[in-house]
Protein backbone atom coordinates (compact mmCIF):
# COMPACT_ATOMS: atom_id res chain seq x y z
CA UNK A 1 0.00 0.00 0.00
CA UNK A 2 2.60 2.43 0.90
CA UNK A 3 4.55 1.89 -2.13
CA UNK A 4 1.85 2.67 -4.28
CA UNK A 5 1.22 5.94 -2.52
CA UNK A 6 4.50 6.91 -3.33
CA UNK A 7 3.82 6.08 -6.90
CA UNK A 8 1.35 8.14 -6.82
CA UNK A 9 2.99 11.47 -4.72
CA UNK A 10 5.86 10.78 -7.75
CA UNK A 11 2.87 10.93 -10.78
CA UNK A 12 1.24 14.22 -9.27
CA UNK A 13 4.74 15.67 -8.86
CA UNK A 14 6.14 15.22 -12.58
CA UNK A 15 2.69 15.99 -13.83
CA UNK A 16 3.26 19.54 -12.41
CA UNK A 17 6.64 19.49 -13.73
CA UNK A 18 5.57 18.48 -17.26
CA UNK A 19 2.61 21.11 -16.94
CA UNK A 20 5.11 23.80 -16.07
CA UNK A 21 7.14 23.09 -18.43
CA UNK A 22 4.12 22.59 -21.56
CA UNK A 23 3.77 26.30 -20.81
CA UNK A 24 7.31 27.56 -22.19
CA UNK A 25 7.50 24.95 -25.23
CA UNK A 26 3.56 26.81 -25.56
CA UNK A 27 5.80 30.19 -25.47
CA UNK A 28 8.54 29.26 -27.75
CA UNK A 29 6.42 27.60 -30.11
CA UNK A 30 4.25 30.45 -30.47
CA UNK A 31 6.00 31.14 -34.39
CA UNK A 32 5.60 28.03 -35.31
CA UNK A 33 2.27 26.91 -38.15
CA UNK A 34 -0.23 25.49 -35.88
CA UNK A 35 0.15 22.02 -37.50
CA UNK A 36 4.11 21.87 -36.45
CA UNK A 37 2.52 23.15 -32.86
CA UNK A 38 0.19 20.33 -32.54
CA UNK A 39 3.19 17.85 -33.74
CA UNK A 40 4.99 19.33 -30.73
CA UNK A 41 2.57 19.36 -27.96
CA UNK A 42 1.34 15.74 -29.04
CA UNK A 43 4.79 13.79 -28.84
CA UNK A 44 5.94 15.83 -25.50
CA UNK A 45 2.40 14.72 -23.74
CA UNK A 46 3.01 11.38 -25.63
CA UNK A 47 6.09 10.24 -23.98
CA UNK A 48 5.39 12.54 -20.63
CA UNK A 49 2.12 9.97 -20.23
CA UNK A 50 3.90 6.87 -21.60
CA UNK A 51 6.78 7.29 -19.18
CA UNK A 52 4.52 7.81 -16.35
CA UNK A 53 2.44 4.39 -17.40
CA UNK A 54 5.43 2.61 -17.50
CA UNK A 55 7.12 4.37 -14.09
CA UNK A 56 3.44 2.84 -12.58
CA UNK A 57 3.61 -0.45 -13.72
CA UNK A 58 7.18 -0.97 -13.32
CA UNK A 59 6.45 -2.53 -9.36
CA UNK A 60 4.65 -4.96 -11.21
CA UNK A 61 7.93 -6.37 -13.16
CA UNK A 62 8.99 -8.82 -10.00
CA UNK A 63 10.57 -11.56 -11.64
CA UNK A 64 14.26 -11.50 -10.65
CA UNK A 65 14.95 -12.20 -14.41
CA UNK A 66 13.39 -8.58 -14.94
CA UNK A 67 15.83 -6.65 -12.99
CA UNK A 68 18.02 -5.46 -15.10
CA UNK A 69 14.78 -4.43 -17.43
CA UNK A 70 13.57 -2.54 -14.47
CA UNK A 71 16.96 -0.76 -13.83
CA UNK A 72 17.00 0.38 -17.16
CA UNK A 73 13.56 1.79 -16.95
CA UNK A 74 14.10 3.38 -13.54
CA UNK A 75 17.15 4.77 -15.21
CA UNK A 76 16.02 6.29 -18.38
CA UNK A 77 13.09 7.80 -16.22
CA UNK A 78 15.51 9.33 -13.82
CA UNK A 79 17.06 10.69 -16.79
CA UNK A 80 13.96 12.02 -18.34
CA UNK A 81 12.89 13.68 -15.02
CA UNK A 82 16.52 15.57 -14.17
CA UNK A 83 16.50 16.95 -17.53
CA UNK A 84 13.32 18.48 -17.12
CA UNK A 85 14.40 19.69 -13.82
CA UNK A 86 17.66 20.95 -15.28
CA UNK A 87 15.42 22.79 -17.72
CA UNK A 88 13.28 24.26 -15.47
CA UNK A 89 15.80 25.93 -13.36
CA UNK A 90 15.87 28.13 -15.90
CA UNK A 91 12.72 28.74 -16.42
CA UNK A 92 11.86 29.50 -12.90
CA UNK A 93 14.50 31.80 -12.80
CA UNK A 94 12.80 33.50 -15.88
CA UNK A 95 9.54 33.55 -14.05
CA UNK A 96 11.54 34.94 -11.22
CA UNK A 97 13.02 37.69 -13.38
CA UNK A 98 9.18 38.70 -14.80
CA UNK A 99 7.81 39.06 -11.49
CA UNK A 100 10.07 41.39 -10.30
CA UNK A 101 10.13 43.23 -13.74
CA UNK A 102 6.49 43.26 -12.83
CA UNK A 103 6.72 43.82 -8.74
CA UNK A 104 9.14 46.85 -10.13
CA UNK A 105 6.52 48.27 -12.86
CA UNK A 106 3.74 48.50 -10.26
CA UNK A 107 5.51 49.87 -7.48
CA UNK A 108 7.59 52.67 -10.18
CA UNK A 109 4.80 53.40 -12.90
CA UNK A 110 1.01 53.97 -13.13
CA UNK A 111 -0.75 49.95 -13.83
CA UNK A 112 -1.65 51.30 -17.33
CA UNK A 113 1.89 51.30 -18.06
CA UNK A 114 2.72 48.01 -16.67
CA UNK A 115 -0.28 46.64 -18.42
CA UNK A 116 0.72 48.35 -22.15
CA UNK A 117 4.39 46.63 -21.67
CA UNK A 118 3.20 42.90 -23.35
CA UNK A 119 -0.18 41.73 -23.67
CA UNK A 120 0.98 39.06 -20.45
CA UNK A 121 2.14 41.70 -18.48
CA UNK A 122 6.22 40.80 -19.31
CA UNK A 123 7.29 38.87 -21.97
CA UNK A 124 9.26 35.38 -21.59
CA UNK A 125 12.89 35.34 -22.13
CA UNK A 126 13.64 33.71 -25.15
CA UNK A 127 17.10 33.23 -24.76
CA UNK A 128 16.58 31.65 -21.29
CA UNK A 129 14.25 29.68 -22.23
CA UNK A 130 16.20 28.05 -25.02
CA UNK A 131 18.63 27.63 -22.68
CA UNK A 132 16.68 25.84 -20.51
CA UNK A 133 15.44 23.66 -23.20
CA UNK A 134 19.00 23.53 -24.68
CA UNK A 135 20.59 22.31 -21.64
CA UNK A 136 17.66 19.83 -20.50
CA UNK A 137 18.17 18.30 -24.14
CA UNK A 138 21.77 18.13 -24.08
CA UNK A 139 21.36 16.05 -20.50
CA UNK A 140 19.08 13.67 -21.48
CA UNK A 141 21.01 12.73 -25.22
CA UNK A 142 24.43 12.82 -23.17
CA UNK A 143 23.11 10.44 -20.61
CA UNK A 144 20.65 8.67 -22.90
CA UNK A 145 24.09 8.25 -25.40
CA UNK A 146 26.19 7.15 -22.40
CA UNK A 147 24.32 3.54 -22.53
CA UNK A 148 26.42 2.29 -25.30
CA UNK A 149 29.85 3.33 -23.64
CA UNK A 150 29.28 0.78 -20.59
CA UNK A 151 31.76 -1.74 -22.38
CA UNK A 152 34.33 0.92 -24.03
CA UNK A 153 36.78 -0.20 -21.93
CA UNK A 154 40.01 2.26 -22.41
CA UNK A 155 43.36 1.20 -21.52
CA UNK A 156 45.42 4.30 -19.40
CA UNK A 157 49.00 4.15 -18.99
CA UNK A 158 51.56 5.28 -16.47
CA UNK A 159 54.98 5.32 -15.80
CA UNK A 160 55.83 5.86 -12.08
CA UNK A 161 59.29 6.29 -10.83
CA UNK A 162 60.47 5.58 -7.44
CA UNK A 163 63.86 6.24 -6.28
CA UNK A 164 63.88 3.34 -3.72
CA UNK A 165 62.83 0.85 -5.89
CA UNK A 166 64.95 -2.33 -6.43
CA UNK A 167 66.86 -2.94 -9.33
CA UNK A 168 64.94 -6.09 -10.55
CA UNK A 169 61.69 -4.44 -10.44
CA UNK A 170 62.39 -1.35 -12.84
CA UNK A 171 60.28 -2.14 -15.88
CA UNK A 172 57.67 -4.00 -14.05
CA UNK A 173 54.36 -3.89 -15.42
CA UNK A 174 51.59 -3.57 -13.65
CA UNK A 175 47.64 -4.34 -14.71
CA UNK A 176 45.28 -2.98 -11.96
CA UNK A 177 41.35 -3.13 -12.86
CA UNK A 178 38.38 -2.53 -9.65
CA UNK A 179 34.86 -1.79 -9.80
CA UNK A 180 34.13 -5.24 -11.70
CA UNK A 181 30.05 -5.20 -10.50
CA UNK A 182 29.81 -8.22 -11.93
CA UNK A 183 25.70 -8.10 -11.19
CA UNK A 184 25.34 -4.95 -13.70
CA UNK A 185 25.91 -7.01 -16.65
CA UNK A 186 24.60 -7.98 -19.44
CA UNK A 187 27.14 -8.63 -22.58
CA UNK A 188 29.84 -11.67 -21.78
CA UNK A 189 31.54 -11.13 -24.99
CA UNK A 190 31.70 -7.36 -24.51
CA UNK A 191 33.41 -8.15 -20.97
CA UNK A 192 35.41 -10.68 -22.52
CA UNK A 193 37.17 -8.59 -24.79
CA UNK A 194 38.16 -6.24 -21.62
CA UNK A 195 39.90 -9.49 -20.58
CA UNK A 196 41.44 -9.65 -23.89
CA UNK A 197 42.75 -5.86 -23.83
CA UNK A 198 43.91 -7.11 -20.36
CA UNK A 199 46.26 -10.25 -21.80
CA UNK A 200 47.26 -8.12 -24.72
CA UNK A 201 49.65 -6.04 -22.17
CA UNK A 202 51.14 -9.25 -20.86
CA UNK A 203 51.55 -7.48 -17.20
CA UNK A 204 53.95 -9.38 -15.10
CA UNK A 205 50.81 -8.45 -12.14
CA UNK A 206 47.46 -8.04 -11.60
CA UNK A 207 46.07 -6.20 -9.43
CA UNK A 208 42.02 -6.41 -8.68
CA UNK A 209 41.14 -3.44 -6.19
CA UNK A 210 37.56 -4.56 -4.96
CA UNK A 211 33.49 -4.75 -5.52
CA UNK A 212 33.69 -7.92 -7.58
CA UNK A 213 29.62 -7.72 -7.10
CA UNK A 214 27.15 -5.56 -6.90
CA UNK A 215 25.00 -7.34 -3.99
CA UNK A 216 25.34 -10.99 -3.55
CA UNK A 217 28.01 -13.96 -4.73
CA UNK A 218 25.16 -15.46 -6.91
CA UNK A 219 25.86 -12.27 -9.39
CA UNK A 220 29.24 -14.12 -10.27
CA UNK A 221 27.53 -16.53 -12.67
CA UNK A 222 29.70 -19.39 -13.70
CA UNK A 223 30.08 -17.70 -17.62
CA UNK A 224 31.36 -14.40 -15.88
CA UNK A 225 33.40 -17.01 -13.30
CA UNK A 226 35.34 -19.05 -16.27
CA UNK A 227 35.65 -15.05 -18.18
CA UNK A 228 37.80 -13.46 -15.26
CA UNK A 229 39.19 -17.19 -14.46
CA UNK A 230 41.51 -16.30 -18.07
CA UNK A 231 43.11 -13.80 -16.49
CA UNK A 232 46.86 -14.81 -15.57
CA UNK A 233 49.92 -13.12 -14.83
CA UNK A 234 53.76 -14.14 -13.93
CA UNK A 235 53.62 -12.68 -10.49
CA UNK A 236 50.23 -13.29 -9.94
CA UNK A 237 46.47 -11.90 -9.41
CA UNK A 238 45.80 -10.36 -6.25
CA UNK A 239 42.49 -8.94 -4.79
CA UNK A 240 40.91 -7.07 -2.06
CA UNK A 241 37.68 -6.50 -0.79
CA UNK A 242 35.25 -3.37 -1.75
CA UNK A 243 32.00 -2.16 -0.23
CA UNK A 244 30.04 -4.10 -1.61
CA UNK A 245 31.36 -7.29 -1.55
CA UNK A 246 30.17 -7.64 1.97
CA UNK A 247 26.77 -8.00 1.07
CA UNK A 248 25.92 -4.87 3.54
CA UNK A 249 23.02 -3.54 1.03
CA UNK A 250 21.19 -6.37 0.81
CA UNK A 251 18.70 -8.11 3.71
CA UNK A 252 19.82 -11.35 5.17
CA UNK A 253 17.55 -13.66 6.89
CA UNK A 254 20.40 -14.36 9.71
CA UNK A 255 24.05 -13.43 9.82
CA UNK A 256 25.04 -17.11 8.93
CA UNK A 257 23.52 -16.08 5.80
CA UNK A 258 25.42 -13.55 5.40
CA UNK A 259 28.77 -14.61 6.05
CA UNK A 260 28.56 -17.76 4.08
CA UNK A 261 27.84 -15.10 1.28
CA UNK A 262 31.34 -14.01 2.10
CA UNK A 263 32.15 -17.10 2.22
CA UNK A 264 31.36 -17.88 -1.57
CA UNK A 265 32.78 -14.48 -2.77
CA UNK A 266 35.92 -15.94 -0.93
CA UNK A 267 35.84 -19.29 -2.27
CA UNK A 268 35.44 -17.88 -6.11
CA UNK A 269 38.05 -16.03 -6.23
CA UNK A 270 40.23 -18.52 -5.00
CA UNK A 271 38.48 -20.83 -8.01
CA UNK A 272 39.86 -18.54 -10.29
CA UNK A 273 43.00 -18.53 -9.29
CA UNK A 274 43.06 -15.21 -7.63
CA UNK A 275 45.07 -14.34 -4.17
CA UNK A 276 42.54 -12.45 -1.87
CA UNK A 277 44.24 -10.27 0.53
CA UNK A 278 42.48 -9.95 3.95
CA UNK A 279 44.46 -7.67 6.04
CA UNK A 280 47.65 -9.25 5.34
CA UNK A 281 50.89 -8.50 2.77
CA UNK A 282 52.94 -10.82 0.57
CA UNK A 283 56.53 -10.74 -0.90
CA UNK A 284 56.92 -9.99 -4.51
CA UNK A 285 60.46 -11.61 -5.27
CA UNK A 286 62.14 -11.02 -8.65
CA UNK A 287 65.83 -11.19 -9.12
CA UNK A 288 66.53 -12.19 -5.47
CA UNK A 289 64.98 -8.73 -4.10
CA UNK A 290 61.67 -8.34 -2.83
CA UNK A 291 59.10 -5.55 -2.68
CA UNK A 292 55.91 -5.96 -0.79
CA UNK A 293 51.96 -5.87 -1.90
CA UNK A 294 50.14 -5.50 0.80
CA UNK A 295 45.81 -5.66 1.43
CA UNK A 296 43.42 -4.70 3.13
CA UNK A 297 39.56 -4.81 3.94
CA UNK A 298 37.33 -2.08 2.98
CA UNK A 299 38.53 0.92 5.08
CA UNK A 300 36.53 4.39 4.51
CA UNK A 301 36.53 7.80 5.50
CA UNK A 302 33.23 8.57 4.80
CA UNK A 303 30.68 7.59 7.78
CA UNK A 304 28.45 5.53 5.38
CA UNK A 305 31.11 3.14 4.29
CA UNK A 306 32.72 0.58 6.48
CA UNK A 307 35.79 -0.08 8.25
CA UNK A 308 36.92 -3.53 8.13
CA UNK A 309 40.19 -3.39 7.08
CA UNK A 310 42.97 -3.28 9.67
CA UNK A 311 45.94 -1.71 8.57
CA UNK A 312 48.61 -2.15 11.65
CA UNK A 313 47.71 -6.58 11.07
CA UNK A 314 48.30 -5.90 6.92
CA UNK A 315 51.31 -3.56 7.83
CA UNK A 316 52.69 -5.34 10.40
CA UNK A 317 56.27 -6.83 9.14
CA UNK A 318 56.27 -5.40 5.97
CA UNK A 319 58.84 -2.67 7.48
CA UNK A 320 61.79 -4.27 6.14
CA UNK A 321 61.09 -3.99 2.77
CA UNK A 322 62.32 -1.43 1.17
CA UNK A 323 59.47 -0.68 -1.74
CA UNK A 324 56.02 -1.20 -0.63
CA UNK A 325 52.56 -1.17 -2.48
CA UNK A 326 49.20 -0.63 -1.13
CA UNK A 327 45.59 -2.58 -2.14
CA UNK A 328 43.15 -0.40 -0.61
CA UNK A 329 39.35 -0.03 -2.18
CA UNK A 330 38.12 3.36 -1.00
CA UNK A 331 40.50 6.19 -2.30
CA UNK A 332 39.72 8.46 1.32
CA UNK A 333 42.16 5.36 3.25
CA UNK A 334 45.00 7.59 1.49
CA UNK A 335 44.62 11.22 3.37
CA UNK A 336 42.91 9.64 6.85
CA UNK A 337 45.37 7.16 7.41
CA UNK A 338 47.51 5.89 4.78
CA UNK A 339 49.89 9.44 4.33
CA UNK A 340 50.00 10.17 8.05
CA UNK A 341 50.83 6.79 10.04
CA UNK A 342 52.69 5.02 6.98
CA UNK A 343 54.97 7.31 5.25
CA UNK A 344 56.92 4.63 3.57
CA UNK A 345 53.97 2.91 1.01
CA UNK A 346 55.65 4.03 -1.48
CA UNK A 347 52.12 2.88 -4.11
CA UNK A 348 48.49 2.58 -3.23
CA UNK A 349 45.97 1.88 -5.65
CA UNK A 350 42.29 2.27 -5.29
CA UNK A 351 39.20 2.82 -6.89
CA UNK A 352 35.42 2.43 -5.53
CA UNK A 353 34.45 6.43 -7.31
CA UNK A 354 33.98 5.30 -11.08
CA UNK A 355 34.82 8.76 -11.87
CA UNK A 356 30.87 8.69 -11.00
CA UNK A 357 30.69 7.68 -14.29
CA UNK A 358 29.79 11.00 -15.35
CA UNK A 359 31.71 14.07 -16.33
CA UNK A 360 34.67 15.41 -18.27
CA UNK A 361 38.22 14.51 -19.18
CA UNK A 362 39.75 16.34 -21.65
CA UNK A 363 43.10 18.20 -22.01
CA UNK A 364 43.40 21.33 -19.60
CA UNK A 365 39.94 20.25 -17.57
CA UNK A 366 39.30 17.24 -15.26
CA UNK A 367 35.47 17.52 -13.85
CA UNK A 368 33.13 15.39 -12.00
CA UNK A 369 30.46 15.88 -9.80
CA UNK A 370 32.04 13.03 -7.24
CA UNK A 371 35.21 15.30 -6.47
CA UNK A 372 33.43 17.52 -4.30
CA UNK A 373 32.93 14.46 -1.58
CA UNK A 374 36.35 12.76 -3.14
CA UNK A 375 39.10 15.01 -3.66
CA UNK A 376 41.19 12.03 -4.56
CA UNK A 377 38.53 10.63 -7.79
CA UNK A 378 40.62 9.45 -10.63
CA UNK A 379 44.12 8.91 -11.60
CA UNK A 380 47.25 9.88 -10.41
CA UNK A 381 47.47 11.74 -6.92
CA UNK A 382 51.11 12.33 -5.42
CA UNK A 383 52.07 14.09 -2.05
CA UNK A 384 56.04 13.75 -1.49
CA UNK A 385 57.44 10.81 -2.31
CA UNK A 386 53.41 9.27 -2.19
CA UNK A 387 51.21 8.15 -4.92
CA UNK A 388 47.91 6.93 -5.55
CA UNK A 389 46.15 5.84 -8.11
CA UNK A 390 42.46 6.06 -8.24
CA UNK A 391 40.87 3.34 -11.23
CA UNK A 392 37.25 4.64 -13.11
CA UNK A 393 36.08 1.59 -12.51
CA UNK A 394 36.18 -1.88 -15.17
CA UNK A 395 32.47 -2.05 -14.33
CA UNK A 396 29.32 -0.13 -13.66
CA UNK A 397 26.55 0.24 -11.12
CA UNK A 398 22.82 2.35 -10.88
CA UNK A 399 23.74 4.21 -14.28
CA UNK A 400 24.19 1.23 -16.61
CA UNK A 401 26.30 3.80 -19.15
CA UNK A 402 29.19 6.02 -19.01
CA UNK A 403 29.69 9.75 -19.89
CA UNK A 404 32.83 11.17 -20.09
CA UNK A 405 34.47 8.77 -17.65
CA UNK A 406 35.14 5.80 -19.71
CA UNK A 407 35.61 2.12 -17.90
CA UNK A 408 39.30 1.37 -17.24
CA UNK A 409 42.27 -0.64 -17.47
CA UNK A 410 45.13 0.84 -15.93
CA UNK A 411 48.63 0.09 -17.07
CA UNK A 412 50.79 1.33 -14.57
CA UNK A 413 55.01 0.87 -15.29
CA UNK A 414 57.68 0.94 -12.47
CA UNK A 415 60.74 2.81 -12.95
Amino acid sequence: MRSWRVVWIVVVLVLLLDFYIFQVIKSVSQGASTRTRMVIFSLYWGISIAVLIIFAITPLLTNPEWSRLKNYIFVTILIIFFSKLLAAVFFLLDDIRRLVQWGAGKLFFNNTEVSTMNGEGISRSAFLSWLGIGLGGSLFSSLLYGFTNKYKYEVRRVKLTFDNLPASFRGLKIVQISDIHTGSFGNPQAVSRGIDMVLQEQPDLILFTGDLVNDIATEMKEEYIAIFSRLRAPMGVFSTLGNHDYGDYFWWENPESKKANLDRLKQIQANMGWRLLMNEHVALEKGGEQIALIGIENWSAKARFPKYGKMSEAYAGADKYPFKILMSHDPSHWDAEVRPHYPDIDLALAGHTHGMQFGVEIPGLKWSPVQYVYPQWAGLYEEGRQKLYVNRGFGFIGYPGRVGIMPEITVIELA
